[in-house]
């Protein structure tokens, strides 16, 4: 199981990279990332800046 470090501004979240079912655009350069079986969670950064932290965590760099 990989965990993902994922900057929000009212907190700091390490999500289980396999339960990441989605992520949308949201206001002020924020995006919603959905959590199979959870409510979404608003993180800091793009989607793309949020897919590439993904990426990179699960793949070990």
């Amino acid at each position: 199981m990989r965990f993902v470090h994922l900057n929000s501004r009212g907190g700091n979240y390490l999500v289980v990279a396999q339960n990441v079912a989605w992520l949308r655009s949201d206001e002020n350069g924020q995006t919603k990332v959905g959590i199979v079986g959870g409510q979404p969670l608003l993180v800091t950064g793009s989607i793309e800046e949020v897919a590439a932290q993904i990426l990179a965590d699960t793949n070990g760099q």
